[in-house]
């Protein structure tokens, strides 16, 4: 079933990111109740192991559920048919996954589609051109996730603005270091380990979301 048009948040303010390592099983939903808790307004789950189907529509499914409860929206990385069956809000898509035609055709006209572009303006471009309901840039700090990363910079969000859609900056993201990003047009930081690694998952969250509360 195609997603639904239920409410969900404007695209703006903190969007954490799940990760395997910083949230396995037994602590996911709680880590993510906590990030809530704290003010995140999105949700992204990314678990790359797609062998162990059952257990990532489990987890999906209660993350769902969770996001619901906090009026927080609920976006599956990478995978559409995932999204879909556990009825996600829309799905996050990078250069390597599903095109954005394909995610738009199964998950419908309601879902959320954001696209990775990396440091490239001109993927943004195209993206917005195909029905992107949002452009993510990055990495735009050194980031242990995927220190691999490219490399963007804050004018780049600066010169994105012209494309009329939410901007997301991600990438090694602190409450301390993204100050510039939102000021430069981010409406969306997204972090993994700036809440899923802190010692207090509630207030490494609310400081970051405290940043679009002061602007």
């Amino acid at each position: 079933m195609p997603v639904t048009n239920r409410s969900v948040p404007p695209l703006r303010g903190l969007y954490v990111v799940t990760d395997a390592a910083l949230t396995p099983g037994p602590r996911l939903v709680e880590a993510v109740e906590q990030a809530l808790a704290g003010g995140a307004r999105w949700v992204q789950y990314r678990d790359k192991a797609a062998h162990d189907n059952a257990r990532r529509l489990d987890e999906t499914r209660a993350l769902r559920a969770v996001c619901l409860a906090h009026g927080a929206g609920f976006i599956v990385n990478d995978d559409t048919e995932l999204a879909l069956a556990c009825g996600a809000d829309g799905v996050h898509v990078g250069a390597d996954d599903a095109p954005l035609a394909q995610a738009r055709e199964r998950l419908g006209p309601h879902a959320i589609i954001g696209v990775s572009c990396y440091n490239r303006l001109e993927l943004a471009r195209a993206a917005v051109a195909d029905g992107a309901d949002y452009v993510a840039f990055g990495s735009f700090y050194p980031s242990t996730t995927k220190p691999e990363a490219v490399a963007a910079d804050p004018d780049l969000l600066r010169a994105a603005r012209t494309l009329e859609r939410p901007l997301c900056a991600i990438g090694g993201i602190t409450a301390d270091n993204a100050p510039p990003l939102v000021a430069a047009g981010a409406d969306l930081i997204a972090v993994v380990s700036a809440v899923f690694a802190a010692a207090d998952v509630c207030a490494a969250s609310q400081r970051l979301a405290g940043l679009f509360a002061e602007g």
